[in-house]
C-alpha cells in the first residue's frame, strides 16, 4: 500500500477534495500506478459506504467512484483491466447498473486481447459483467469463440440460463451497424438515429375501401415488441413517457401503397387528432417510409441501450437484448428461433417507419414509430413510443 494512502484515507469528502483526489488519481496512473488507484477507490469505499446513503459525502464518494472507475477501464496500460476487477470486487460488488456501464467502456477502450483477464478462472469478475462485456464485444465485431482467453467461457453452457446466453455469439444481419458510445476518460459520444421531428413527407392518397381489420393484439405480444422501449415508460423519471403496440389482421394483402391510409384508419392512440392531411402529394409531418430492417433495429437498439432523456439505458448488452425482442416480435417470430430463422423472417417481412404531428408524440428527440407486414400482407404489427425531458 503507498505510505501517503492512509493520510488521503481521511480527507473530507467534499466536491473540491474529490476533485483534487481524482487529479492525483490520474497523474499516478500515467506513472503505472494502477493499483494505487484501486487502492484509493477500495479504502475510501471501506470509509463512505457505511454512511448514510442520503449523506452529502456519500454522494460525492459515489461520483468520485464511478470516475475512479471509468478512469481504470477507459485508459490502457499494464494491469488497468485486473485492478479494475480488484476495486469493483472490493469497492462495489453486486451492482448490475455499474457492472453493465464498465463493460460498455471496457469494449470500446481496452483491446480484446487485453479483456480475456476478465475470464480468467480466478478472476474477481462476476457472471454479470462477463456476460455483459461478451455482447458488448459481439456488438463491436470480435468473435469471441475464436478469442483466446475469451472462447472458452463464451461458448460454455453454464452460463446459457443467463438473460444474455440466448443471443447470438455473432450479429444477425439486421444488427451489423449499430450506434455505440465511443468512451473516454471524459464522457462519451454517442449517434441517435431517430428521424428528424421536423422532416416532412408527400401526404399520402387517403385510403379508400373499408378496412377490413380485426385487432389481435395479445398482451404478451404487446410486452415483447415494447421491449426496447420500455425503460422509456416504466423509468420512474420517464413520466412523459408513452408506448403503444398492437397488431392487426386483415382479410385481403395490403398492398404497400394502402398502407399510410389503413395505418391512419386503425385507430391508434399516436395518431389521434392527426387532422385533415393536405392534398396527396403537399408537404405534411405526416409519414410512411418504406425502410430495411437494419433501420428498424437500430431505432430499437439506440432507445433500448442509451435510454430515452433521462439516465434510464441498458447499455449495449441489454439494449441487443431489448432490440432482439422487438424486432422478432414485430416480424411475428419466436425470439427462440435460430438466428437463421430470425434473418429469413424479418428479410421477408416489410418495414417501415412513420411520424405525425399529433399531441400524442413530443416531437423532440426520442420520437418512435415503426411498423412491420408480414410476408403475406395480412397482418400489421406496430410500435409507437415517445419521451420528452
Amino acid at each position: 500500500m503507498d505510505d501517503n494512502l492512509p493520510k488521503l484515507l481521511t480527507t473530507p469528502m467534499t466536491d473540491r477534495n474529490a476533485l483534487t483526489l481524482e487529479r492525483l488519481a490520474r497523474r499516478r496512473l500515467k506513472r503505472g500506478g494502477a493499483a494505487f488507484v484501486a487502492d484509493l477507490g477500495i479504502g475510501l469505499a471501506q470509509r463512505h459506504r457505511p454512511t448514510s446513503a442520503a449523506s452529502a459525502a456519500s454522494g460525492v464518494f459515489d461520483e468520485l467512484f464511478g470516475r475512479l472507475v471509468r478512469l481504470l477501464a477507459a485508459t490502457r496500460g499494464p494491469g488497468h483491466v485486473d485492478e479494475l476487477l480488484r476495486l469493483l470486487a472490493a469497492g462495489r460488488p453486486d451492482d448490475p447498473e455499474l457492472e453493465r456501464h464498465v463493460a460498455s467502456v471496457l469494449a470500446s477502450c481496452q483491446a480484446p486481447a487485453d479483456l480475456a483477464v476478465v475470464y480468467d478462472e480466478g478472476a474477481a469478475a462476476s457472471e454479470e459483467l462477463r456476460a455483459c462485456l461478451l455482447q458488448e464485444l459481439v456488438l463491436r465485431g470480435v468473435p469471441v469463440a475464436g478469442t483466446p482467453g475469451i472462447a472458452s467461457w463464451a461458448t460454455s453452457p453454464h452460463w446459457r440460463d443467463h438473460p444474455l446466453g440466448a443471443l447470438p455469439l455473432v450479429t444477425a444481419e439486421p444488427e451489423r451497424e449499430p450506434d455505440l458510445p465511443a468512451w473516454s476518460v471524459d464522457g462519451s459520444s454517442c449517434g441517435l438515429p431517430y428521424p428528424d421531428p421536423e422532416e416532412r413527407h408527400p401526404a399520402p392518397l387517403p385510403y379508400a375501401g373499408p378496412v377490413t381489420a380485426v385487432e389481435t393484439t395479445a398482451a404478451v405480444t404487446a410486452r415483447a415488441m415494447a421491449s426496447a422501449v420500455a425503460n422509456w415508460a416504466d423509468h420512474p423519471e420517464e413520466p412523459e413517457g408513452r408506448v403503444e403496440a398492437r397488431t392487426f389482421a386483415f382479410a385481403e394483402p395490403l398492398e404497400a401503397e394502402a398502407v399510410p391510409g389503413v395505418l391512419v384508419a386503425l385507430g391508434l392512440d399516436c395518431l389521434m387528432d392527426l387532422g385533415d392531411l393536405p392534398k396527396p402529394g403537399a408537404k405534411t409531418a405526416f409519414g410512411v417510409v418504406a425502410v430495411e430492417p437494419a433501420e428498424v433495429w437500430r431505432m430499437l437498439f439506440a432507445a433500448s441501450s442509451t435510454g430515452g432523456a433521462y439516465d434510464s439505458a441498458c447499455y449495449g448488452a441489454y439494449g441487443r437484448l431489448g432490440a432482439w425482442h422487438s424486432l422478432t416480435a414485430l416480424a411475428g417470430i419466436s425470439a427462440d428461433a435460430p438466428p437463421s430463422e430470425v434473418e429469413a423472417r424479418v428479410r421477408a417481412c416489410t418495414w417501415y417507419r412513420f411520424g405525425a404531428d399529433t399531441p400524442w408524440f413530443h416531437r423532440v428527440v426520442w420520437d418512435l414509430g415503426v411498423l412491420t407486414v408480414s410476408p403475406d400482407g395480412r397482418h400489421l404489427a406496430v410500435l409507437a413510443a415517445t419521451t420528452t425531458d
